[in-house]
């Protein structure tokens, strides 16, 4: 309720509020993203033993059906889509935002993926921003310990963005302003791009 109602309709209304066009959906509307529940699995560090984690209605993405958001395209409408999947026996799962806007960029076919963070981007250990990097090196990064907390999922999402036919994904910081402008129509771009291998 909190996502498909309150906060979707914010951001309708925020995009309306400075001249835009557009129409709050969720994920579950016309069967557009269908979703299984995500298993999670976390070992014991004493007994060494693995055990599932019941992580409630939280699912991630089995399919999307992009044909609602056809309509859209030869409109000026602007879908806001709370990431909000729709389960085989009709349960309603929540997707984390950052995978749903990936799936949704596949299903698509997307040029560019934009997630957008709190942060600058993607930072190296020495806290400074990385601009750009390949599949590979962004891979490298989550196993040498570069990348934490939610900038995993972010990552992990850009990369299966790419391996989907994506031509690249960029990590932006919505704190700052015009950025995804800067990203789309500078040389210098903005965050960290991550591009194929």
């Amino acid at each position: 309720m909190v996502l498909s109602g309150s906060i979707n309709k914010e951001i309708v209304a925020a995009i309306m509020g400075v001249g835009g066009r557009a129409v709050g959906l969720s994920g579950k509307d016309a069967g557009l993203i269908q979703a299984t529940k995500l298993i999670r699995t976390k070992r014991d560090a004493d007994s060494n033993i693995e055990r599932v984690l019941d992580l409630g209605f939280v699912g991630q993405p089995s399919k999307v059906d992009p044909r609602v958001l056809t309509v859209f395209g030869d409109s000026e409408v602007i879908p806001v889509i709370a990431p909000i999947g729709l389960g085989e026996n009709g349960e309603t799962f929540n997707i984390n935002a950052d995978t749903a806007a990936g799936a949704i960029a596949i299903a698509t076919g997307a040029s560019r993926l934009l997630l957008l963070t709190d942060v600058e981007g993607v930072l190296d250990k020495n806290k400074a921003l990385i601009k750009e990097m390949n599949v590979k090196e962004a891979r490298e990064r989550m196993t040498d310990g570069t990348l934490t907390g939610g900038m995993i999922p972010k990552v992990e999402t850009c990369i299966e963005a790419i391996e989907g036919g994506v031509g690249a994904a960029v990590i932006v910081d919505g704190r700052t302003l015009h950025a995804t402008l800067l990203e789309i129509f500078t040389a210098h771009g903005s965050g960290t791009m991550i591009r194929g291998s």
